[in-house]
């Protein structure tokens, strides 16, 4: 009987202690884990040094002056191009500055019969080109856009055709020097990689060329136009750690 009374007594005090039990643990705050911190977008670093390759279309504008005086008329030479490019960049905050040099094969070709001579056809070849240019751009991280100026220098060929028999009467080539403006946009696809499209205008010298004595010197002017897709490689930063 004392036992019974003992137990009895027992649980009559762990039901009077469990509300208050209970709202003590009610009042315990709830362990909650932090969101992570959100990670910050990679910072793209473009100086290094660069090669790379690049390929598109051109227009070289050809107007011809018999003995620099009589107008033979203008053509257009038009084709494709493919070559390659080297250069080095220097990122200093979002500005970009660099260096770089092109070389490129071409096959701009274009003719019209002579004002000045309508049984021939006058024609002009554009087989090769170089570019040794300036940079200055700006870098939104991976997107970064460009100007570029500098020197330039075409390999050409001229040639006389009769316009009855299409057979070569006079041919003659050069090489002349002039200066180069352009711009373009890049994209970096990897920390090495990046690819982007370039516009540039050539402004050429005007050459005197000469051919046999029956056919003498015409004065040639020349502006080329050339739009290119370009590939780069980056060695990367000489200040990354």
């Amino acid at each position: 009987m004392k036992n019974f009374l003992i137990l009895t007594a027992t649980i009559g005090a762990l039901s009077a202690a469990a509300p208050a039990f209970g709202a003590d643990l009610a009042g315990q705050p709830l362990a909650v884990k932090a969101p992570p911190l959100p990670v910050a977008a990679p910072i793209v670093d473009w100086s290094g040094y660069y090669i790379g390759v690049n390929g598109g279309w051109g227009t070289s504008h050809n107007c011809w002056d018999f003995n620099g005086v009589t107008p033979e008329g203008c053509h257009n030479s038009i084709g494709g191009t493919i070559g390659g490019q080297v250069g080095y960049r220097w990122q200093i905050f979002n500005m970009v500055y660099g260096i770089e040099g092109q070389g490129n094969w071409a096959d701009f070709s274009g003719s019209n019969v002579s004002a000045a001579f309508p049984a021939d056809i006058i024609d002009t070849k554009t087989d090769a080109f170089g570019l040794l240019t300036g940079h200055i751009g700006y870098a939104i991280n991976a997107v970064l856009l460009y100007a570029k100026g500098g020197a330039a220098v075409t390999s050409n060929t001229y040639q006389v055709n009769s316009v009855v028999t299409g057979t070569e009467i006079g041919k003659s080539s050069d090489v002349r020097w002039g200066g180069v403006l352009g711009a373009g946009a890049e994209v970096s696809l990897t920390p090495n990689w990046s690819a982007g499209v370039e516009y540039n205008h050539l402004f050429m010298q005007r050459s005197s060329i000469s051919f046999p004595a029956a056919l003498g010197t015409d004065r040639v002017h020349q502006d080329v136009d050339l739009i290119t897709a370009r590939l780069n490689y980056k060695f990367g930063s000489p200040f990354a750690k």
